[in-house]
């Protein structure tokens, strides 16, 4: 199978997800052209990649088409992953990875935009922005030693609430941190039993009620959390409730800060030497089952690390795992930061400029007490528009997933064979595996030539056809 054969048989896969050929068609083109083009300019960028000689609002009008659903995309695209991808599998579960990113937006009537604020002792970034914030989950993928978090779902899950509040089903109506548990939960009903590695943020009573909801719904647990704690973390011991003793039985026993524990129970502290970021570390850990969170007080298993003269508390909702399988596993967390980085500067999934006529114009000296004007919005003709604004920007963001998924699958798939051999310069090579970066460029430089070679593709007589000259005198003439 040649890379173009490859790239065929992914995106022949959605055919069943549209009811129309001509918006299945656009979406080809659109995953195409967002993997070739040269610039981040919008959706105009993929008429100029690909040398399109068609209408503009023809290829804008397919991000508010109602010839596709997201969530059946979703479905199809996680059964392509699962089909064709060595996806990284511990005790038989699949590891998802789950984190929010944000990307500062000035449209005033673009939806979803609100101030944010950023976390981040980078100097270079602002303390508050206005833009949007997404909800992003991966799964990891790893062959010859390279692993990638491969990107699954990405979907505005702030802002939002009113927007998706709107009609009988409502939608997206809990916080940033419920959501995302929920996302992934839908992640794991296509994938299978899942383990869901969060940052510190999510480590909330919300977020381990909704797990237990989704477990629950379910009828299995088939998702657990393991995350991190903050230094301020508070912990309880069991309850110690007497026979016969007057009162409700107690529900917690005494409380204990668990970075304390670093000094108290240094000498419990087991040495060991493991994998932790792909290099052998010398670490001390400390492993205890405590009852946590207030109100909830659900059993955790924590894990107190210390290594380089750095000192984490891990926690898990599996407290089955042992504690070096909290630790390697977590490690493994920052692989959704690495596929943000490449979905923004590689692909550019975030250069989108969709917005409606219909949204209310965003004062950005509002307060808090004033009264949104979204509220007041009741006319279903305007609603329905600003929806389809939304249901455009999750479109536009789910083809930059596939785009990235499938630079990725075909690293994995590609990297030391004849085809994919002829790379650009690199003065070190660090893996045998291609980065994504790497393979986009290969292919943006060589795509007219694959497309000469495979004439009779599904997908190259798709792109010929929304081409002003075909194929042959393309190829001839960038040749010349």
């Amino acid at each position: 199978m040649t890379i173009l054969h490859f790239i065929n048989t992914i995106l022949i896969g959605f055919r069943p997800c549209f009811s129309r050929k001509k918006t299945f068609e656009w979406f080809v083109v659109i995953v195409i052209g967002l993997l070739v083009r040269t610039d981040s300019l919008g959706v105009t960028s993929v008429i100029r990649g690909l040398l399109l000689c068609v209408d503009y609002m023809g290829l804008i009008g397919f991000f508010r088409s109602s010839a596709w659903g997201l969530e059946a995309l979703t479905a199809k695209w996680c059964a392509l992953v699962q089909q064709y991808q060595p996806l990284v599998m511990f005790r038989d579960a699949v590891v998802i990875i789950g984190d929010g990113v944000k990307k500062s937006k000035e449209g005033r009537r673009m939806p979803g935009v609100k101030r944010l604020h950023q976390e981040s002792g980078n100097s270079a970034k602002a303390e508050y922005i206005w833009g949007h914030l997404f909800g992003g989950v991966g799964v990891l993928v790893e062959k010859a030693g390279k692993c990638f978090c491969l990107p699954l779902a990405l979907i505005l899950q702030d802002g939002v609430k009113t927007i998706f509040g709107w009609g009988e089903v409502k939608e997206r109506q809990t916080s940033h941190v419920t959501e995302m548990v929920m996302l992934a939960g839908k992640m794991a009903k296509y994938l299978g039993k899942a383990i869901l590695l969060l940052d510190r943020y999510f480590l909330s009573v919300p977020a381990l009620l909704a797990l237990d909801e989704y477990n629950a719904c379910v009828g299995n647990p088939i998702m657990h959390i393991v995350t991190k704690a903050k230094c301020n973390c508070v912990a309880y011991h069991l309850p110690v409730n007497i026979p016969g003793q007057r009162g409700r039985p107690r529900k917690k026993g005494a409380s204990i800060k668990l970075f304390s524990l670093f000094e108290f129970e240094a000498d419990h502290f087991i040495s060991v030497k493991a994998l932790l970021y792909g290099k052998p570390e010398d670490i001390r850990y400390y492993c205890l089952d405590l009852l946590w969170g207030n109100g909830l007080y659900k059993m955790l298993r924590f894990v107190l690390v210390e290594y380089n003269n750095t000192r984490s508390l891990l926690v898990s909702t599996d407290l089955t795992l042992a504690p070096l399988d909290i630790i390697q596993l977590y490690g493994k967390r920052f692989g959704i930061e690495v596929m943000f980085r490449e979905m923004k500067q590689v692909v550019g999934a975030f250069d989108y400029r969709f917005w409606s006529k219909y949204m209310p114009k965003i004062n950005r000296f509002k307060k808090k007490t004033d009264a949104d004007p979204l509220d007041q919005l009741t006319n279903p003709q305007a609603q329905k528009r600003i929806k389809l604004a939304v249901k455009a920007m999750e479109g536009f963001m789910f083809c930059s997933i596939v785009v990235t998924g499938l630079l990725q699958m075909l690293s994995l798939q590609f990297s030391g064979t004849d085809e994919l051999k002829k790379l650009r310069f690199l003065r070190t090579y660090r893996s045998s595996v291609a980065s994504e970066a790497t393979v986009a460029d290969f292919i943006k430089k060589n795509f007219t030539y694959l497309l000469h070679r495979h004439k009779d593709l599904p997908i190259t007589q798709i792109i010929s056809s929304k081409q002003g000259d075909p194929i042959d005198t393309v190829y001839t003439n960038n040749a010349a």
